[in-house]
């Protein structure tokens, strides 16, 4: 009989899966598509995070969520247990690991590569041992020393993502004269202490932290400009999925377009970033992002045709 992909301990009567499926070999990073810039899911098991908290709060529902995004054709499912929205309260390590371990368990086991969503060492080297490929860590410039070794002694690909402040003082801090070139010396000096520590070149992905420290001109700024992190020698990651910046251009009559009202421009913001060469997207909903990745390689691969 087929085994359940789900986590440790739960049977049909509790499984998240409306079908039976077996269980499938451990996804690797170097099996991760090279012809198309990639799609990773955002999986918040919180029950705070702006766009999609509590609907995943539990490990069955975010075992649920994770492995429709996952069948859906997400490369990368990113599991995070700490909102990061502004102003959030910071979650001890241990309440962490708590919600994320059996979720990245789970979908581990049904085949998916994960990528763990934290700026804990514990947690990401706790999530490394269930099976996390990824750590994808936004702290920015308050990185901690235990995650830099981390990184080095595990091998793992690293996220690293530039934020200034904290959630609850960041907001703060968004005051740039050039914000392009700015993110990316300051990322450059992050990444000096992380190849400080051991990290190879070739582990870091730099993410330019949409939203994190920046106002909505900023962001707009920092999008047209992905070449110049390009310029740093790493893959670059995009995560703009359903952010308030874009909530605030599909304002309508004066009110902010909800979260979930923010998908197409959200897989708007896909296809341009794809066609301008990004490593990955980082979204909420799978799709569409999907589709317009697609789209995009097919268009670059006529370009470069003619």
């Amino acid at each position: 009989m087929d085994s359940l992909a789900a986590a440790p301990g739960t049977g049909p009567a509790t499984s998240p899966l409306p079908i039976l499926r077996k269980p499938r070999p451990a996804a690797k990073f170097s099996d991760l598509p090279t012809d198309r810039t990639l799609v990773m899911g955002v999986l918040n098991v919180t029950p705070d995070s702006f766009s999609d908290g509590g609907k995943h709060a539990t490990p069955d529902t975010a075992i649920a969520a994770g492995l429709r995004m996952f069948y859906a054709g997400a490369d990368i499912i990113d599991v995070g247990g700490e909102s990061t929205r502004p102003g959030a309260e910071d979650v001890s390590p241990a309440e962490e690991q708590r919600r994320v371990i059996p979720v990245i368990q789970a979908l581990v086991k049904a085949g998916a590569l994960v990528s763990i969503d934290t700026t804990h060492a514990s947690t990401a080297a706790a999530a490394v041992e269930a099976g996390a490929a990824i750590i994808n860590d936004i702290s920015g410039l308050t990185i901690e020393p235990e995650m830099a070794e981390l990184v080095a002694a595990s091998k793992v690909p690293y996220v690293l993502t530039h934020r200034r402040g904290d959630a609850r003082t960041m907001n703060s801090l968004a005051e740039y004269k050039d914000v392009a070139a700015e993110v990316v010396a300051e990322l450059a000096g992050v990444r000096d202490k992380l190849y400080a520590a051991g990290v190879s070149q070739d582990q870091i992905i730099v993410d330019p932290g949409l939203g994190f420290a920046k106002n909505d001109a900023q962001n707009w700024e920092l999008l047209q400009h992905l070449d110049q992190l390009e310029g740093l020698g790493h893959k670059v990651l995009v995560g703009a999925s359903r952010k308030r910046f874009l909530g605030t251009l599909l304002t309508v009559a004066g009110k902010s377009a909800s979260p979930e009202e923010r998908d197409a421009a959200t897989a708007a913001i896909t296809a341009i970033s794809a066609f301008r060469g990004a490593w990955a997207v980082r979204v909420h909903d799978v799709g569409p992002s999907l589709d317009a990745v697609k789209v995009a390689s097919r268009m670059a691969a006529a370009r470069t045709a003619h």
